[in-house]
């Protein structure tokens, strides 16, 4: 029976393709979940090791202004491209890794001068967040249903442009709305409901992770396949990180 959610359908494709693949070529093995677990702390690790050498060694100048800059736009870039054309490579998946590594590293610095402490409460939640996540998967008490997968996909798409568009409004008149960027002043109460519910949007989407992994080593794919997955993780990691970074630096002011 084919699948009826729109996020796993192309595994179906893509797996009755490669069925024929590997019957041409019996020597490239399946992925399995360990596949994907190694992949994806092997690409935290990365991050976080050159978020590390950036917060030490990136104070100002050109350098600080390309690791914003460059790895905001580079990550971006990065993303839809790897997303849209399904890259597997593990090389152009590890340049997101790193360009979004030097952006955590010198924005997080930014944020742990004004804020000490708020760095590693930000890691603590994410990983909890996750870790609930994966239980919650486990148990089946939440699913990916197609109902539950098109409203994800509703609601991830509607916060990322809303978002976009707040820090374009920002940009020409220098109001803020659903997201603060200053680092000092008062903070209504609108910013404190968005960054929730980005928070929530990015907690649901590990669902449909957990949900592509699975059906991957169902339908047998390559084991290339799981760099693709783990990149999905790490980037459903750093955005949660964000949200709650920024949830965070509102409640310490």
């Amino acid at each position: 029976m084919e699948s009826s959610n729109p996020v796993l359908s192309h595994l179906d494709d893509t797996a009755r393709t490669q069925r024929q693949v590997l019957g041409q070529a019996p020597f490239e093995r399946a992925m399995t979940v360990d596949d994907v677990v190694v992949r994806t702390v092997a690409l935290v690790a990365l991050t976080t090791a050159v978020a590390a050498v950036a917060w030490f060694t990136i104070h100002g100048g050109a350098a600080l202004r390309f690791g914003l800059i460059g790895g905001s736009i580079g990550g971006l870039v990065l993303v839809l491209v790897i997303s849209f054309r399904r890259i597997t490579n593990p090389f152009v998946i590890s340049l997101y890794a790193i360009l979004q590594g030097v952006l955590l590293g010198v924005a997080s610095r930014g944020f742990e001068e004004l804020y000490p402490g708020i760095v590693i409460q930000a890691v603590i939640g994410t990983l909890g967040v996750f870790l609930g996540m994966g239980l919650l998967y486990r148990a089946r008490i939440i699913r990916a249903t197609p109902r539950f997968t098109r409203f994800v996909i509703g609601a991830l798409i509607g916060v990322v442009v809303l978002g976009f568009a707040n820090l374009i409004v920002f940009w020409i008149s220098g109001r803020q709305g659903l997201e603060v960027y200053t680092q000092t002043g008062h903070v209504s109460w609108v910013p404190y409901v968005f960054a929730i519910i980005c928070i929530g949007v990015g907690a649901m989407t590990f669902i449909l992770d957990f949900a592509a992994v699975e059906q991957g080593v169902r339908y047998g794919l390559p084991r290339r396949y799981a760099w693709y997955c783990a990149f999905g993780m790490l980037v459903g990691l750093i955005f949660l990180y964000w949200q709650i970074l920024r949830l965070l630096s509102y409640i310490r002011r």
